[in-house]
C-alpha cells in the first residue's frame, strides 16, 4: 500500500511540477526574463519555434529569445491552457494550447495568435526541464489595429 501511495504522491508532484514549467514559460517569456526562460530547458533542450527560429541549449535559446522579442516586451502576453501530460518515468510527453493577447486601442485584451506546443520532458536534477519544445501557429498573427 504504500508503494502505490507513494507512486500516486509522486506522479501528482509531477504533474504539478510540469504544469508550473508551462506557467513559467509563459510568464518569463512575457516579462522579457530570457534568461529565466532559458533555464526551463535542459543542458541539450531545444526549441523549435518555426519561422521564429530554433535553438538548443540555454544559452543559445536565451540568444534567439532576445534577437526576437527584447524589442518587443510588454507588447503581448501568452495564456497557456488545456496541458495534456504522459508521464513515462523521468520523461514526459505533453500537448499545451497557447493564446497570445494584444491591446487594442481601447485597451482591452484581443487574441491575437493560437496555437499549440508539442513537447518531450525530462526530470532533471534542477527539476523538470523542456528537452524538445515544437511550437505550431494554429490561427496565424492578426494585430489589433493602433
Amino acid at each position: 500500500m504504500t508503494d502505490d501511495f507513494e507512486a500516486r504522491l509522486q506522479r501528482l508532484e509531477d504533474l504539478q511540477a510540469i504544469t508550473q514549467l508551462f506557467i513559467d514559460y509563459g510568464r518569463y517569456l512575457d516579462a522579457g526574463d530570457f534568461s529565466s526562460y532559458a533555464k526551463l530547458f535542459a543542458a541539450d533542450g531545444e526549441v523549435l519555434l518555426g519561422p521564429m527560429g530554433r535553438a538548443t541549449g540555454p544559452e543559445a535559446i536565451q540568444a534567439l529569445m532576445e534577437e526576437k522579442l527584447a524589442a518587443h516586451v510588454g507588447e503581448s502576453y501568452h495564456l497557456i491552457s488545456s496541458p495534456m501530460i504522459t508521464l513515462e518515468g523521468d520523461r514526459a510527453h505533453s500537448s499545451t494550447m497557447w493564446t497570445v493577447f494584444h491591446r487594442s486601442e481601447s485597451g482591452g485584451p484581443v487574441a491575437t495568435m493560437l496555437g499549440r506546443h508539442e513537447d518531450e520532458l525530462c526530470r532533471t536534477s534542477e527539476g523538470w526541464r523542456f528537452l524538445k519544445r515544437r511550437g505550431f501557429v494554429d490561427l496565424p498573427s492578426v494585430m489589433p489595429p493602433r
